[in-house]
């Protein structure tokens, strides 16, 4: 008679037995997983990333006429790759920069001699990101001045935020804009940066999509 009423009482301690043990081993995966998504960079940015760009369409040394701007290409692929949102500065002139590449050589010759700081629309709020990628094309070894603009403007927000420059070219490479954007933000860590050649952002995208993966990879991205 014992016997009979003790196994019942078994089976039933057996079944709660097992149930106990399977939610302590799916626990312990949901911890791992947390634990693994908290060590990734690329998890931890997210949309406290943001891609600064000043670009242009028109012609372009080493690519000719072009439709959308080679940096503003650049940019998209690193928000693409990166979760990021997208600032475009955009001059309070329409169409004040869309010349001819020499004379819109000569307008950025001009404007780095005056230190001029032209305007530009809108404004990001910064106090969402940690993360600032800010891209142009290269200008007398220098940002366009509009750039510096940007910088002038948030001197206060980009303080304490990790700033990652890029740049299109044809030849000079970052041309110093990493220290240049040391120089202007002193208050803000400034990681590696990449320059990409405009003539490959036209005619070759697939490696210029390479290109900047690889330079991501490197970030943690």
């Amino acid at each position: 008679m014992k016997l009979k009423t003790l196994r019942p009482a078994m089976g039933v301690f057996a079944a709660l037995l097992a149930v106990y043990l399977w939610a302590a081993a799916l626990a312990g995966c949901s911890l791992k997983g947390k634990a693994s998504e908290e060590a990734s960079p690329a998890a931890r940015s997210g949309n406290g990333a943001l891609v600064v760009c000043f670009s242009l369409p028109g012609e372009q040394q080493g690519a000719g006429m072009i439709d959308n701007g080679n940096t503003e290409v650049v940019a998209e692929i690193i928000a693409r790759q990166t979760g990021a949102d997208i600032f475009r500065i955009n001059p309070v002139r329409n169409n004040y920069y869309d010349k001819s590449y020499d004379e819109l050589n000569e307008t950025a010759r001009r404007e780095k001699e005056a230190a001029a700081r032209p305007g530009y629309t809108g404004n990001p709020d910064l106090s969402k990101y940690d993360t600032v990628f800010i891209g142009s094309p290269v200008w007398w070894n220098d940002w366009p001045m509009i750039v510096y603009s940007f910088f002038d403007k948030n001197a206060e927000g980009l303080k304490g935020k990790t700033l990652v420059p890029f740049c299109t070219h044809e030849g000079p490479g970052l041309g110093g804009l990493d220290s240049a954007l040391r120089g202007a933000c002193p208050d803000s860590k400034v990681k590696t940066g990449l320059g990409v050649r405009s003539s490959d952002v036209l005619r070759d995208p697939g490696k210029t999509e390479r290109t900047v993966r690889i330079w991501l990879e490197g970030l943690g991205y």
